[in-house]
């Protein structure tokens, strides 16, 4: 099983930035996806990439994150701009869809966003 393993969460002010790291042991291949669950709610997909050219993003994100990835690295990241508060979640990444076969969920990286 692979377990990807993200970093790079924090508290933030509002307007501020922080950008996500994803690696796994193995390929990271097919981890293409960031997702957030926030207290209370639902997880929900935050962005998906599909090439170097292709990503689709939450309408809630869009213009203000950006997933990339670096296969070289093997890592994927999610850029987080103009934060707000309502991004207060706990971001996991993995496939799409989430939790195929031969892919667990990992810890997730908290990110807190203070108003």
């Amino acid at each position: 099983q692979v377990q990807p393993v993200e970093s790079g969460g924090g508290l933030v002010q509002a307007g501020g930035s922080l950008r996500l790291s994803c690696a796994a042991s193995g390929s990271i291949f097919s981890i293409n996806t960031w997702y957030r669950r926030a207290p209370g709610k639902q997880r929900e997909l935050v962005a998906t990439i599909t090439s170097s050219i292709s990503a689709r993003y939450a309408d809630s994100v869009k213009g203000r994150f950006t997933i990339s990835r670096d296969n070289a690295k093997n890592t994927v990241y999610l850029q987080m701009n103009s934060l707000k508060p309502e991004d207060t979640a706990v971001y996991y990444c993995n496939t799409f869809p989430p939790a195929v076969v031969g892919f667990d969920w990992g810890q997730g990286t908290q990110v807190t966003v203070s108003s």
